[in-house]
């Protein structure tokens, strides 16, 4: 990987390690945008080192030999799974993601472990903030998750999908559960949360009355 790193201008290799247990001692005394990982390692492995790393690890690309701890790795929410051996472009690729990574890590605010949930859409795992959620709505065996650009769809039902949202959460129809602060607008039953309407029903009125603050 050495050779690799030195086709990217501005990527400056702090140290290399040659074992997650160093690497752990290190990550500890130096602050780091990016990690370039192995997997199977003596004592500790990469999975391991990156669970045991706090909230603020750095952005994590695992460089492995093995091919089948890819979902495993995605699900630790790394940036990319480069399986050797690893030709330039590939590696380019690569580091376009972590760019992208870092830019967004810039631009949200921090996220505690309990605003955000991983979902399984089209068979793959994606992390979803519950803030970015304006409605949830029951379609058959499937829910959808509402944001203001786009939707998820993942099979539940909307009770389990219920039980595990946060508080500002509140079921205003049999079909639809919405985040209460993202409403804009509520007139003859209907809320409107930028492009989306969703219907409130009778039985649901008072209880989303009460949860508005009035002036």
């Amino acid at each position: 990987m050495r050779q690799l790193t030195g086709v990217v201008g501005d990527l400056e290799v702090l140290g290399e390690c040659a074992d997650a247990l160093e690497a752990f001692q290190f990550l500890q005394e130096n602050s780091v945008d990016l990690l370039l990982l192995d997997i199977e390692m003596p004592g500790m492995s990469g999975l391991e080192l990156t669970r045991l790393l706090q909230k603020q690890k750095p952005i994590i690309v695992f460089t492995t030999a093995n091919k089948d701890y890819a979902i495993e790795a995605f699900e630790l929410n790394v940036a990319d799974y480069l399986v050797k051996p690893v030709s330039t472009a590939r590696f380019l690729q690569s580091i376009e993601k972590v760019r992208e990574a870092l830019n967004s890590r810039k631009e949200q605010p921090i996220q505690n472990d309990h605003d955000f949930a991983f979902i399984k859409d089209s068979g793959v795992l994606k992390k979803v903030y519950f803030n970015e959620i304006h409605c949830v709505e029951a379609m058959g065996d499937y829910v959808k998750l509402h944001t203001s650009q786009k939707f998820h769809g993942i099979h539940a039902t909307l009770k389990n999908v219920e039980e595990k949202l946060p508080t500002n959460f509140l079921r205003v129809h049999r079909s639809y559960i919405i985040a209460v602060d993202k409403i804009d607008s509520l007139h003859d039953g209907v809320i409107q949360m930028g492009k989306i309407q969703v219907p409130v029903a009778d039985a649901y009125r008072v209880p989303l009355l009460n949860r508005l603050k009035f002036l």
